[in-house]
């Protein structure tokens, strides 16, 4: 939340007050202009050119050059701090409390009508820096980085006033803070005039911890099911967009226009939420009503949210999303999966998070992602189900390098990968990305169902007489193959041939079936989406069987292309 940024934000003032002073006093003396320029120009040197100009017996004993090797000694700068917090704290308080706001409006939950501060200040305990490092990443002739560790226990008087949709009004304190993270700081542009850089980029580089307890003033928050959870969701999602890298905060100290330091588009992340299986039952009567919350940002219009697929554990989707990436070195894709309550508040099921630099630019990347309780506790090792998504990350700029298999007038961008449009100019507005998801594929999907290996026994002989059930899931027509008696190892090489009406939207069932003369007993199944296909044209792979105790299906998939058109 804002309280963590406002402490920056405070010292920030200080600073800036400082060099503002510094700087009127620097027009009534040549010399330290003068002084100044070398400064800048001093700031320029690389690690390099240092240690070329002084031997390493020469550097004060707190210099560093590694990379980011941490400061030995710290005392002078905490001292500093405990004496100008009162300072801040008068200062900061009411600052923060007009800025955050707003932002906690952005992350408010629906099941809450408003969230206000009736009162802020950050209490007598100013954090405590434990390091500070020099990054030489990101650093050099237009800039310096610096990282400052800091932890904060700190006993901060923060009331929230939440109103409820139902019309309950509660005042809610913020107890018991335990804060750890790592702030960057970076100092660009450099320039000629004192203080040596026009302005202050501050963001939160690293959340390592953070806990606080919510009490109602007065009352039980329990006695309230899902409102703790949407408050304390709401407090981390504000720190995890708000200040959180690539987001930064640019404090100007000289003058000038700078726009090209603002967080900007670097590319597009499209996901396919394809399906979850063996999720956590979390109803009494029948089975959990699951819908999924995927996002980038926790931005409300940032935020996708699926259909509810009621009464299954096993709930498939196959719903595509699109989201504007800023930063694909360090942002993450997360996804929470819920249990639909109705007018209740929906009931969290387990979450996921998925690092986007495991992603290959223009390559679709296929991922099970197992759902944990809390993303911020790495002791939970329940079972709570798995989630299936395809990922595709485009970078911008590059678009000519992902081209369709099938036509060279077509730009593969996205699943959908959009056909050109003459008025179309790679931007990334709303229409834009219909016209993406109404893009219709058309085909023959070849299936060479090869063979099956390590098939679970499932009668008196040890054996099974296994077979095949293909299906299209927007489609009724089914196709199977022989039935290979006493093996849990069959071989078939058939292949059948699928019109596929809309490629990017459709899957592919393949269910694994055990003949008997009394009937038939199911073996495992697999469900795949054909993006991998229609991209590649032809590949072969072989398949874990799902609701299996064991075993694998080897199959060639081919796609042959009719036409491609948009759905008016």
């Amino acid at each position: 939340m804002g309280f963590f940024s406002g402490m920056i934000i405070g010292i920030a003032i200080g600073i800036t007050l400082i060099i503002a002073f510094a700087k009127q006093e620097s027009t009534r003396s040549k010399r330290r202009t003068d002084l100044a320029k070398t400064i800048a120009k001093f700031a320029r040197l690389t690690v390099e050119d240092s240690r070329k100009l002084l031997p390493e017996n020469f550097y004060p004993s707190w210099v560093v050059f590694s990379q980011k090797q941490k400061l030995s000694s710290l005392t002078w700068l905490n001292s500093l701090l405990d004496k100008i917090w009162p300072f801040v704290d008068e200062a900061a308080s009411e600052l923060i409390k007009n800025n955050v706001e707003p932002i906690l409006e952005q992350y408010r939950p629906l099941i809450l009508s408003s969230l206000t501060f009736s009162t802020l200040t950050l209490g007598t305990v100013a954090p405590q820096f434990t390091g500070i490092s020099i990054v030489e990443e990101g650093s050099g002739p237009t800039g310096v980085t610096m990282e400052f560790d800091m932890q904060w226990d700190g006993n901060p008087n923060i009331v929230l006033d939440i109103k409820t949709r139902v019309g309950v009004v509660l005042p809610v304190q913020v107890k018991n803070i335990g804060f750890t993270g790592v702030f960057r700081l970076i100092f660009k542009p450099l320039v000629n005039d004192f203080p040596a850089f026009g302005a202050v980029l501050f963001s939160l580089r690293e959340k390592k911890a953070l806990d606080f307890t919510l009490k109602v003033i007065g009352g039980d928050i329990s006695a309230l099911p899902g409102v703790s959870e949407a408050i304390e969701e709401t407090i981390r999602d504000a720190i995890e967009d708000s200040i959180t890298w690539p987001v930064r905060k640019i404090i100007p100290i000289i003058p000038g226009d700078y726009s090209n330091l603002e967080l900007k588009p670097v590319g597009t992340l499209d996901v396919k939420l394809v399906q979850a299986k063996n999720l956590t039952n979390k109803d009494l009567i029948g089975k959990s009503d699951p819908f999924a919350v995927v996002f980038v940002r926790p931005l409300r219009d940032r935020t996708k949210t699926s259909k509810t697929i009621n009464n299954q554990l096993n709930p498939i989707w196959n719903e595509h999303f699109e989201f504007i990436i800023e930063d694909a070195s360090t942002q993450h894709l997360t996804i929470r999966i819920f249990d639909d309550e109705g007018i209740q508040a929906a009931e969290l099921i387990g979450c996921a998070q998925v690092s986007l630099k495991e992603l290959e630019p223009g390559k679709v990347k296929v991922v099970w992602l197992k759902l944990v309780k809390d993303l911020e506790v790495h002791r939970d090792n329940k079972y709570r189900g798995e989630v299936h998504l395809e990922l595709l990350y485009c970078p911008y700029g590059v678009e000519h390098t992902l081209k369709s298999p099938f036509h060279t007038d077509y730009s593969l961008t996205t699943f959908e990968k959009t056909l050109k449009s003459d008025t179309e100019d790679d931007d990334i507005s709303a229409a834009s990305s219909r016209r993406k998801s109404n893009v219709i594929v058309r085909g023959v999907l070849s299936v060479t169902v090869i063979s099956a290996e390590d098939l679970p026994v499932v009668d008196l002989m040890g054996k099974a007489d296994p077979f095949v059930v293909l299906s299209l899931k927007k489609s009724e027509k089914k196709q199977k193959t022989r039935v290979v008696n006493e093996s849990l190892n069959p071989v078939w090489n058939q292949t059948f041939d699928f019109v596929v009406e809309d490629g990017l939207h459709d899957m592919l069932i393949v269910e694994l079936w055990d003949h008997d003369t009394f009937g038939k007993e199911k073996m495992g199944k697999v469900i795949m989406t054909l993006t991998k296909v229609i991209l590649e044209g032809e590949y072969d792979e072989t398949f874990d069987l799902d609701d299996a105790k064991s075993g694998k299906i080897n199959l060639h998939l081919r796609w042959a292309a009719q036409h491609k058109y948009r759905d008016p």
